[in-house]
Parts: C-alpha cells; sequence; structure tokens
C-alpha cells in the first residue's frame, strides 16, 4: 500500500524540510533568517520560500525534485543570486549549488571543452584556463560571483558576446532532471527523453522561423529557434535561457575559445549616445572582440563620485565607443584597429595600447555600473528595464525614442551597454517607495517602443519576473500558446520557477521597496539616504560583489566572515536582505529581532563594504545603529562594558599597568576573568604601556605649545581663518598630533615616532593638551549616545584647530576614520564636525603632499631599499581613508612590499568576544598569516608560533588591532608606518 505525501498548500514548512531531511543528504534550513536572505535576489522583487536546500550532488537535486513532485511543492534554482530580473526566487524550495556542487569535473584541451557542476563561479573556470590560452567565451559583469547554472539558465552573455557569442552559443550538452523527473542528456539531435517535443516542433515551424532567431540578442521567450532541423535540433541550446522553468541543470559541458594574442582598445568619440550607435554596423564587419557604449551621463556620474582622477581622459565628445580588437601578433591588430578607425564615422579616437590605461578606461563602466544604483540627486534606481535589446542597425534610433519615454515619464537614468549586440543596460529612478503603478506604465511604454523597432525585452538577464508579463508584446498569441505547450511537455505540474515565463505573475507583484516603511536613524544620521534606515539598507541591490571580493575574486576587502563560512547569512547582502525583511515586518519580528542579531553577529563592522560595495552598503552603520536600538536604557552584554568602555578603562590602568599586565599574565587568572567580561578566554590581552604618552616627557613638550597656541587667541579666531588666512601668526607649517586613546595607552611608541618623522620632514608638531576620545568602541558596540557625548568632548579639544586650518594627524585608523566618517554622521549639525572630518589626515597623506601642510624642500623620505615590508593594511584606512598614499609612499622608499589582501580578523573588540576566536583565526588565515609566512616571518606549525625574523624584514600594520593578531597567532610583533620611517631617518 502506498501513501500520497501531503501537497503544498496543505504542508507545514516543519513537513516539508523532514521530508526534504529525509531524502537528501545536504543541508536544509527552514529558519525564518535564512528564508529571509533568499526571498530576493538582484532584481526589484521579494519571494520567501518554504526551504533553503544545499545539494551535495546531482543525486540530491533529483530527490528535491521527487520531494516537490510528491508535495507539490515549487522549486527554484539559486546560482550565484545575481538575477536582476526575479528570476532566482521562488516560494516553495530553493536550491542553491554554490556551496557543494561547485566542481570543475573535466578540462579537454585538445576538444576545448570543460565539464562543470551548476555551482562553479565563472571566473574561477577562466583561472584554470588562462594557462591554456583558452576561457569561456561570454563574460558577464557578475563573472567573479555568477554560476554556470545561472548563466545558462539567463542565457548570460557579457562584453565580448558580440565575438564568442552567447552562453547559449557555447553549450556542449546538459545532464538534466525536468519537472517530470526525467533525466537525460540535452545535446544537439533532437532527444525523445521528453514525447512529444518534436512533434510539437514539426507543427510549428512556419511559426519559429518567422518570430524566433531574428537578432543576436533575441532571447526573451523559449530560444525556439535552437530546435528546428537547420540548426541541428539543439535541445541544450534551447534550454539555456529557460530560467530553470522546463528542466534542473545537474552538469554542463561547455565549449572553450582561444584568447587572442594580442589586443588592442580604441576609444571613438561622438556628440551623443545615439550617434555612437548609428555607428556600430559598419564597425561589425572587422569582427572586434567587443563594442562597448558609453553616455555623458554615466561618466558624469563616475567623476562626480569618484573625482576626476577616477576618469581618465576621452576623447571629446557626449557618447563614446569603447572598442577591443583581437588578433595573432601586433602587427595583425594595428592593421585590424586601423581599418576599423576608417568606417568609424568619426576622426575623434585614441587608441590606447598601455594596458594599465586600457584597464583605467574600462573601469569607467564598471564604477558607472555600480553607481547607476542611485541617480546624481541620490534617489533610488531600479532595475526592470535594465537589459533591452534591438538590432544594432536600430540601435541608434530606438536611444533616441527611450530618452523620449524617459522624458514624459519623469525618470532618469545612465545609460550604456554592448552596442556590438544592441543591448543597453540602464536603471531607472522609478519611484517605487509606495507602489508599482510607476513601474508598470513605464515598462508598458518601453515594452511596445523596444517592439517597434524588433528588439527584445531582455537581451541577457532573462525575463524573470520583471518582464514575462509583456511577453506577448513582442510574440503573437500562437507563440505565446507555444510556451505553454512546451512548459507542459518539460513540467506538466507546473512547479519549476512558476510566475516565470508561462503564467506570469503580475510585473507590480511581489515588489520589495513599496513594503518597506520609512524608518529614521535613531543614532545615525544616514545623510547620505535623506535620514531613512530604511532607503540606507534598500542600497543593497544584491548584485553580490561582497561575495567575490570574500573569496578572493575580486579586489576588495569585504566581507571577511563570509570569507571564512562560506555562508550567506556572513556575506552583506544575506545581513542586508534580513535587515530589510526586519524592517517589512512580515517575515522577521523587528530590527531588535534574535534573527537580526545573529545574522549581524559576525559582522566585524570593518566598513570594506562602504568602499567595496558598488551600492555604497555600510554595514558597520547598520550593524551599530540596530545594537543601539536593540539596548538603548537595557543591559547589554558584558564584552560591551568590557571592550566597549575600554578607553575609560585604561585611564585607570594607565596608573598601574604594571599591576594588571601581571595579573593578565598568568592564565589561571587572565582565563575566568576574559570570561566573566564576555570575552573569549583564549585570549590574551596586549601589554598595557608602562606610561602612557600623555604623560611622557616628549609629549608634555610640545602639549606646552599647543596650549600657548590656543592662548594667543587661536580658539577664539573666527572659522572663516580656516578658509586659508596663511598670515595667521600660529599657522604655516604646522599640524597638531592626535594622540587617540589606543595609541596613547598601548602604543605610545607610535606617536612619538610620528613626531619624530613629522619634525625631521619640516613640520612644526603640537600635541593636543587634553583627552580626546573618539568613542570607537562605544560607536562598534551601538552605544551611540556614550559616544556622541566623547565625540562632543572631542571636538571641544580639537575643533578649534581644524577651524583655524591646523591640520590633524591621526595615529591609529580605526579612530582616524571615525573622525572622517562617523563624526559627521553621529553629530551632523555641528559645524566643529564637519571641520575636524575635513582637516583630519594620515601621516602618509602629509608626506605624499596630500595635506594642506606639505614637507620642507629638499626633504627625502628615508631610504628601504634593504627593506622587505610585510604590510597589513587596516580596513577602516582603506576604507575611509583609502591606502592609497601609504603605497605610494612605500614605493617611493624602495620597499619591497608584500601586503596582505584583506582583514587581519580581529577588528577591535569583535574578535575577543566570545563566539568569535575560531572564526576570527580563520580570517587571519585567508590574508595576513599567509604573507607573514611568505615573508619568513611566521611559521606553518598549528601553534602559530613566530619565526626568528629574516634580516631586513618588518611587519607594519598601523592598526592596534592588526598588530594584536599577528602577535597572538604568529609570534610577530609590529611596527606603525612611523616606527619603520623614523628608525631609517639617518640612514
Amino acid at each position: 500500500m502506498t501513501t500520497t505525501a501531503p501537497r503544498s498548500s496543505d504542508l507545514s514548512s516543519t513537513d516539508l524540510a523532514a521530508a526534504l531531511r529525509a531524502a537528501v543528504k545536504g543541508e536544509v534550513d527552514t529558519s525564518a533568517r535564512r528564508r529571509a536572505e533568499y526571498s530576493s535576489d538582484a532584481s526589484n522583487y521579494r519571494v520567501v520560500p518554504q526551504a533553503v536546500v544545499y545539494p551535495r550532488d546531482a543525486e540530491d537535486v533529483i530527490a528535491v525534485h521527487r520531494v516537490a513532485r510528491e508535495t507539490g511543492t515549487p522549486v527554484t534554482m539559486r546560482g550565484g543570486g545575481t538575477s536582476v530580473a526575479g528570476n532566482s526566487i521562488g516560494p516553495g524550495i530553493v536550491l542553491d549549488t554554490t556551496r557543494h556542487m561547485n566542481q570543475i569535473l573535466d578540462i579537454d584541451i585538445e576538444a576545448k571543452t570543460a565539464r562543470v557542476q551548476p555551482g562553479v563561479v565563472l571566473s574561477t573556470l577562466q583561472e584554470e584556463l588562462a594557462a591554456y590560452g583558452l576561457r569561456f567565451g561570454p563574460d558577464p559583469s557578475t563573472s567573479n560571483r555568477a554560476t554556470f547554472g545561472g548563466m545558462i539558465g539567463n542565457n548570460a552573455c557579457g562584453p565580448h558576446a558580440v565575438a564568442f557569442g552567447k552562453t547559449s552559443d557555447n553549450v556542449a550538452s546538459l545532464d538534466l532532471v525536468d519537472g517530470a523527473g526525467r533525466r537525460f542528456t540535452a545535446r544537439a539531435g533532437g532527444n525523445g527523453a521528453v514525447p512529444g517535443l518534436d512533434e510539437l516542433v514539426s507543427a510549428n515551424l512556419s511559426l519559429i522561423r518567422t518570430e524566433f532567431g531574428r537578432f543576436g540578442r533575441q532571447v526573451s521567450g523559449y530560444s525556439l529557434e535552437h530546435l528546428l532541423p537547420e540548426n541541428g535540433a539543439h535541445v541544450a541550446r534551447f534550454l539555456a535561457g529557460s530560467e530553470g522553468t522546463l528542466a534542473t541543470i545537474l552538469e554542463a559541458t561547455v565549449r572553450l575559445v582561444d584568447v587572442p594574442n594580442a589586443r588592442l582598445m580604441g576609444v571613438f568619440a561622438y556628440t551623443d549616445m545615439a550617434s555612437a550607435a548609428d555607428a556600430v554596423v559598419p564597425m561589425l564587419a572587422h569582427k572586434p572582440q567587443a563594442i562597448e557604449g558609453l553616455d555623458a551621463r554615466l561618466v558624469a556620474r563616475v567623476a562626480g563620485a569618484k573625482g576626476s582622477q577616477g576618469v581618465p581622459d576621452l576623447p571629446e565628445g557626449a557618447g563614446w565607443l569603447f572598442v577591443e580588437m583581437g588578433a595573432d601578433t601586433a602587427e595583425e591588430v594595428e592593421e585590424a584597429m586601423a581599418a576599423l578607425a576608417a568606417d568609424a564615422s568619426t576622426g575623434t579616437y585614441r587608441i590606447v595600447r598601455d594596458p594599465v590605461e586600457t584597464a583605467r578606461l574600462w573601469a569607467i563602466r564598471a564604477d558607472g555600473a555600480g553607481l547607476s544604483g542611485r541617480s546624481a540627486d541620490g534617489a533610488e534606481c531600479w532595475p526592470g528595464w535594465e537589459d533591452a535589446a534591438v538590432p544594432p542597425e536600430n540601435l541608434g534610433a530606438y536611444l533616441r525614442e527611450f530618452d523620449e519615454v524617459m522624458e514624459r515619464h519623469g525618470v532618469t537614468g545612465q545609460p550604456f551597454g554592448h552596442f556590438g549586440d544592441g543591448c543597453i543596460h540602464v536603471r531607472l529612478d522609478i519611484p517605487l517607495q509606495h507602489d508599482g503603478a510607476p513601474l508598470r506604465a513605464f515598462m508598458n511604454d518601453a515594452a511596445e517602443l523596444v517592439a517597434r523597432h524588433g528588439g527584445s525585452l531582455s537581451g541577457e538577464h532573462g525575463d524573470g519576473r520583471a518582464r514575462s508579463e509583456l511577453l506577448p508584446t513582442m510574440y503573437s498569441p500562437e507563440a505565446i500558446a507555444l510556451f505553454g505547450q512546451i512548459k507542459a511537455l518539460f513540467d506538466p505540474d507546473g512547479l519549476l520557477n512558476p510566475g516565470v515565463m508561462v503564467d506570469p505573475a503580475p510585473l507590480d507583484r511581489d515588489l520589495r521597496r513599496p513594503a518597506a516603511p520609512r524608518t529614521p536613524g535613531v543614532g545615525h544620521a544616514f545623510t547620505h539616504d535623506h535620514g531613512d534606515l530604511t532607503e540606507a539598507v534598500h542600497r543593497c541591490t544584491g548584485v553580490g560583489k561582497c561575495r567575490a571580493d570574500a573569496i578572493g575574486q575580486s579586489s576588495g576587502f569585504m566581507c571577511p566572515s563570509y570569507a571564512a563560512t562560506g555562508d550567506e547569512k556572513d556575506v552583506t547582502r544575506g545581513r542586508a536582505r534580513v535587515l530589510q525583511d526586519a524592517i517589512n515586518g512580515t517575515l522577521i519580528g523587528g530590527l531588535t529581532a534574535p534573527e537580526v542579531r545573529e545574522s549581524l553577529d559576525l559582522c566585524l563592522s570593518c566598513k570594506a563594504c562602504s568602499a567595496d560595495c558598488p551600492s555604497g552598503v555600510d554595514m558597520a552603520a547598520y550593524k551599530s545603529e540596530v545594537l543601539h536600538r536593540t539596548y538603548k536604557r537595557k543591559f547589554r552584554p558584558m564584552a560591551h562594558y568590557a571592550l566597549g568602555w575600554l578607553p575609560r578603562w585604561m585611564k585607570i590602568i594607565g596608573w598601574v599597568p604594571w599591576l594588571v599586565n601581571g595579573v593578565f599574565s598568568v592564565g589561571w587568572l587572565r582565563r575566568p576573568i576574559l570570561s566573566i567580561a564576555g570575552l573569549d578566554k583564549r585570549r590574551s590581552l596586549p601589554s598595557f604601556a608602562a606610561k602612557p604618552f600623555h604623560r611622557t616627557q616628549f609629549a608634555k613638550s610640545r602639549k606646552a605649545g599647543a596650549t600657548e597656541a590656543q592662548t594667543a587667541g587661536m580658539a577664539d579666531a573666527p572659522a572663516s581663518v580656516a578658509s586659508g588666512d596663511a598670515s595667521h601668526d600660529i599657522r604655516g607649517n604646522t599640524v597638531v598630533l592626535w594622540a587617540d586613546s589606543f595609541s596613547d595607552g598601548l602604543s605610545p611608541e607610535a606617536p612619538q615616532a610620528v613626531v619624530r618623522v613629522l619634525e625631521d620632514a619640516g613640520l612644526r608638531v603640537l600635541v593636543a593638551a587634553g583627552d580626546a576620545c573618539c568613542g570607537v568602541t562605544w560607536i562598534s558596540t551601538g552605544q551611540l549616545d556614550g559616544a556622541k557625548k566623547h565625540l562632543d568632548h572631542l571636538l571641544g579639544v580639537l575643533g578649534p584647530f581644524a577651524v583655524n586650518g591646523i591640520p590633524i594627524i591621526g595615529v591609529e585608523p580605526s579612530c582616524t576614520a571615525v573622525l572622517r566618517g562617523d563624526l559627521v554622521e553621529l553629530l551632523p549639525q555641528d559645524p566643529r564636525a564637519h571641520a575636524v572630518a575635513a582637516a583630519t589626515f594620515t601621516l602618509a597623506e602629509v608626506l605624499t603632499g596630500r595635506a594642506p601642510v606639505k614637507p620642507r624642500d629638499g626633504w627625502q623620505v628615508p631610504s628601504l631599499e634593504d627593506v622587505t615590508v610585510v604590510v597589513q593594511p587596516h580596513c577602516h584606512q582603506y576604507s575611509v581613508m583609502g591606502y592609497t598614499a601609504d603605497r605610494d609612499l612605500l614605493a617611493r622608499t624602495g620597499a619591497t612590499v608584500i601586503e596582505a589582501s584583506g582583514c587581519c580578523g580581529l577588528a577591535g573588540n569583535w574578535g575577543y568576544e566570545k563566539g568569535h576566536y575560531d572564526v576570527s583565526r580563520q580570517i587571519a588565515e585567508n590574508s595576513l598569516l599567509p604573507a607573514l609566512r611568505e615573508a619568513g616571518l611566521a611559521t606553518d606549525d598549528a601553534g602559530g608560533t613566530g619565526a626568528e625574523a629574516p634580516e631586513g624584514v618588518v611587519y607594519l600594520a598601523d592598526g592596534v588591532s592588526c598588530r594584536t593578531q599577528a602577535d597572538a597567532f604568529a609570534g610577530v610583533r609590529g611596527l606603525h608606518l612611523a616606527q619603520v620611517l623614523a628608525e631609517h631617518l639617518d640612514s
């Protein structure tokens, strides 16, 4: 006797989870937090799943399908979660193959094929292929986090598709399971595994030949042209772009292409972007590798955000084509570019041969794509119509009319795209704060426009929830009916990615933003988000660059905890999704809910996302705000008092450091004290200085100078002096050193070295008289009322210098970053805060001429030509001040530099707190410890003991945390930049 499993409508999440756990080896998660993390992709939509499954192998995927059919539960494939059309979210089971099914199974160099699992990230394969001069042809902008499953599902392209084709053109075969549970291999030559498919195609040959495959980027709907006999009846290519609505990929064999030996870039200028588009077709005859179009609006957006240095020189114009040519030799590529330039319809162009300059030019497009999430005036911009394509010969006319549509609807955007394929990307500031009506109105008009030009609603991102409803605009009723018949053959129960392509959900249903009410900041001002925490957390559009940074596929510092755990919970995007859901209030019970604290627990508050996230997410600020709201007027975790108040305790400790150091050097005394304080008992505290910096005679003599200056009238001078009146008698080449609490009490030798170097460079150095704590540990633990009190006091000490134009030199990067960033967010109405933020500089910024004061004429930075420097950039310095000045300064010294490429893993109080030790060590193993071992400063033994330092090799870390972490896990003593320079002043 058999029993029938309950259908989805009658099945609780608990019962579904039990059924799935009984069927699969991989993890099954039905928690509210996890479902919130997977409720959105990079689109405008939010659909909450019942369960998230991480299959370990193909058998697990097949088992999930079986449970889904038995219970009537929908199944949606996740990929990298970077879909901008809502293709990878669904109401039932979401499958994430990136955790386990992420292996490159085979590379056949001779046949030029690769066999991959669906969770393989494209750039991972590209790295493996580089040594053989091969690559996978298509290269979407998300290639360092996009998976092959997602790329095949959406038929991804990228700029080089003009030369190498779409993903569908590069698929050889697919191992699949369809909605009926049939496992088969799809390839060329038709396939009898899906009964009725060949017959359905034969009955509709005329329709398919008329409406499908009309131009290269027609990817909306099912790509039925691949099933035609003259196209080889290629079922695998047909399934590419079906968005997981027909079958689920278990494995893929893809074709590879040769990388040209020589490449050359040309930048061609036109009067506007539409005129640039008019020039594309003649260029295509020369077989370029890429033709990308840029508009003056996008370039201006990049310049406004990154400054003029962010935009290399472009030929004069208001629209540009970036054209890449490839050939076997340098001579051949020069000839090819010259021939193309002759057909470019412009005499204004540059041929760029320098690869560094080429990379900077391509970065305009990459930066613009990230910045397009906000308009020039800070309004939120959204996808939905970011992906339309028309035949290249119609592109100029389409762009002119598209501008008219935008003007008619009162929206703006910064278009760019793959002009060689007629594909345009643009995000628009359509107001979605209240409902989807403006979106629907615009999308209807835009769809009619693209259809008039013979185009496709989507050129590479798929239709998803954003555009499936609009398919009747570009297809006949007969073609739409054929889509339904195809769906019925592959997925008779309609369980695979429902609501997409066939029987589509309304494009204005399930929108994420209208469900989120305004949430004014309580502690933070969120000035860049109109004072609204809701708007701030919705900066996260889900593009997932944080995942790429964390696994070393990009150049940023983001999400060190994700690099250690590989869990979506610990990446910026996952945390943002939980915060968004907490504000929506439908799944997570508000910002003070335990799921929010769990999501934020492993956030190091490193602030790297504020610099590296293309949308400008600042998770450290959001975490601080959430902790402030959660514990306001409540008892806090003990660590918040122990380390959150550390500068306060250090004032006391400064009088008896020998006693405290002695107590904490004894393990049986230290361990219980740390445990009671909420800290991990495996940690050791750094030694407190025998005498704090402010009590040394070295500091006192320079404090007297500061006091004399204030007595002389500086404190009462008008703020207008800051405008540059160098005649003021205390200005000139004067700076004030700010010795923060940590430098003062833990590393007084660092501020002393800063003074020595600055004075050697010819500057007059004052030391601010009076305690001036920035409250960084109060900020990181969410004690924002206390932080503001400290900052207000700090402004009383440092404000007079700032308003009189005297630069403030910071020592500890995390504290310097507070003055440059958090200060104006926490005290936005205080003019002294803005003055101090503008007047605060690092040592390297002064020595490299980036500050108002300069080293004396003829001063030379000390030579470090015989020194190898292992550098750990502090996360806050990297994120807020930037590390460019330090790199430039080290280059001038002639030192050999080994730079760690990520967080050290301590992050102030975070690494000390209970529950963080193991992840903290894992993070150190990502970059810091390997760099120390490479330089011979540390050994590979499990205890992390230091090696005897080779002569001339030093570990340079300006941050106390970074030095503490290296000492704890490798026994390596670190030095501040100023100490390294000071030791070589006389050499």
